[in-house]
């Protein structure tokens, strides 16, 4: 019994592929179009991209060409081929401004962008692009269903972009001293602060800055160390004023020692 099962199963899988060989030889749209249909509502999506990318071109402009186009990118996006599906979706929703379809055609392709953005260390203009076609559908449908999940996005994205703003601010205070570089970290830092001022990064981004702050006093020349010593001071009471329990306080504590001794030879004075 088995056996016999076996072979049916083999047939139907070489009929199958008979049908869809033939399709894609076929000169008939109608073909194409309706065995391309019955594949994707069976969830067979590379055959339906196989046929349809074939007939699409020729269908432009005709009455079926709203559905077939949507299935084309729906077929790219579960498929995760999301620069096709990105693209589509946006085709789709431009050349179709009055389809019931325009709305979700619009969240699954600004989706699509998302999915392409890199982790964090990588460039990220794909994040930026994300963002944008995120923000134009949050703001074209502003009741739609998808709002929640691109809001989501939205956070995720806009996370990132924070923490790779992040590493690079701390990245510079790490090469500060190597390179006897110090206002280029420090207005790093400064900018970051500014661009993010409710940052899960706040207590690292102070310490931070007070840590170059403090470098750039010890390495000072002589007519200008006190200044430096007193603003690096100033750094520190900012982040014991952000959190007196930092968990950077026993380094800050002992870097503020020194900062203390520095200055008492000019109290002396």
């Amino acid at each position: 019994m088995n056996k016999i099962i076996y072979i049916i199963l083999i047939a139907l899988a070489f009929g199958s592929c008979s049908e869809y060989q033939k399709a894609l030889k076929s000169d008939d749209l109608a073909v194409k179009t309706k065995l391309a249909v019955d594949y994707y509502e069976k969830g067979k999506y590379k055959k339906t991209i196989g046929l349809l990318e074939q007939a699409s071109p020729a269908l432009r402009g005709k009455p079926s060409a709203e559905k077939i186009f949507y299935i084309l990118s729906k077929s790219y996006y579960e498929t995760q081929q999301y620069y096709l599906a990105g693209y589509a979706f946006e085709s789709f929703a431009s050349n179709y401004p009055k389809s019931e379809k325009r709305e979700e055609a619009t969240f699954l392709g600004a989706k699509c962008f998302y999915t392409m953005s890199p982790r964090y260390s990588l460039d990220q203009s794909d994040t930026y692009k994300a963002l944008e076609k995120l923000q134009s559908f949050i703001d074209t449908y502003p009741q739609s269903d998808y709002l929640p999940m691109a809001n989501v996005l939205v956070k995720e994205l806009t996370d990132k972009l924070e923490k790779k703003a992040f590493e690079n601010a701390k990245q510079y205070n790490t090469i500060a001293e190597y390179y006897r570089d110090f206002v280029a970290p420090i207005k790093v830092l400064d900018n970051f602060l500014a661009d993010y001022p409710g940052t899960k990064y706040k207590e690292d981004a102070l310490y931070y800055k007070f840590d170059t702050l403090y470098q750039y006093a010890l390495n000072s020349v002589e007519s200008k160390k006190e200044e430096r010593l007193n603003n690096a001071k100033m750094a520190y009471e900012t982040l014991i004023k952000f959190k007196t329990d930092t968990k950077y306080k026993e380094t800050a504590d002992k870097q503020l020692a020194e900062i203390e001794r520095e200055l008492t030879q000019y109290s002396n004075n």
